[in-house]
Parts: structure tokens; C-alpha cells; sequence
């Protein structure tokens, strides 16, 4: 099984309605894009934060960067920065490192989204492998994560 069971049960026991895509192996949200010939900005990509003294995820389109700035005032915080790999390694079990998917309720985290792709009738995000990814409708990841904060999260390239 290509995406772990502790997702695929998260995913049907919330009873929406998603697609297991098998592609290559990439490990950019850029290539993720080229290989299954979709746009940037229907692709999420997964970034995990720090967040002061706590741990976030945050979900931005492929075609756009991480505005750290932004991030602060919506998650009302002093510091943000890019988690170690080692943190991660230790505490996202079932992802590879670069396919985290973008659930934080799997892993007791808080959950960030950027508006520009919840805009986006379906959207395209990690499914924990490089070979696999989740596409599944914006309102239906809304619904996957109740708690979800949403706001001008990203910048241009």
C-alpha cells in the first residue's frame, strides 16, 4: 500500500471523496506539477513550522512562496522557521520527508492554509510518498480539518 493506513483510515472515516494519483517520483511541488500536467496553483505543497515554541503545518500552492511575515499575524506569533529534518524524522511517522500531507490533525498539530489555493475548486496535495499524491476537493479538505486557519499565507516566487 503506497499511502499509509493511518491516512487512508483518517480519509474514509471522514467520508470524502478523493483520488490516489500514481506518478514519478518527485520531490518538489514544481515537478509534482509538470509530471501530472496540471497548474502550479491547484498543487499544495506541505511546509512544516516552527512556530514560537510549537509545531505547525502549512499549506501553500506549488507556484508560490511562504510569507513568514503573514504567517505571524494570522497565527498571532513572534517567530517562525522551518523545522530540522531530525524533528521531523522523530515526529511526522508514515511521511517521507518532502511528502508530509497536509493534515496536522494526524500528528496533533495545528493546521495553516493558504486562501489562494482553497480557492481552487480541486486541489492536489501530498499523500505521504513521492510516488503518490491525494486529489481531492477544497471543501472537502476543509472539512477534513475542522480547525483549519485559512489567510493570505504566501507570497510570489
Amino acid at each position: 500500500m503506497p499511502i499509509s493506513k493511518k491516512l487512508v483510515n483518517f480519509l474514509d472515516k471522514s467520508k470524502v471523496k478523493y483520488e490516489v494519483l500514481k506518478h514519478k517520483t518527485v520531490y518538489t511541488a514544481f515537478d509534482k506539477a509538470k509530471t501530472l500536467r496540471v497548474k502550479e496553483n491547484i498543487i499544495g505543497k506541505t511546509l512544516v513550522v516552527k512556530v514560537d515554541k510549537a509545531y505547525a503545518l502549512v499549506l501553500v500552492p506549488a507556484n508560490k512562496n511562504l510569507d513568514k511575515d503573514k504567517l505571524k499575524k494570522t497565527a498571532k506569533v513572534k517567530s517562525i522557521d522551518f523545522v530540522k529534518e531530525a524533528w521531523m524524522k522523530k515526529n511526522i511517522k508514515g511521511a517521507k520527508i518532502g511528502a508530509v500531507p497536509p493534515f496536522g490533525g494526524l500528528w496533533k498539530l495545528p493546521t495553516f492554509a493558504d486562501k489562494s489555493l482553497l480557492l481552487q475548486p480541486k486541489i492536489i496535495v501530498n499523500s505521504g510518498d513521492h510516488n503518490f499524491s491525494l486529489k481531492l476537493l477544497s471543501s472537502s479538505f476543509k472539512k477534513l480539518i475542522p480547525d483549519l486557519v485559512s489567510g493570505q499565507l504566501s507570497k510570489s516566487k
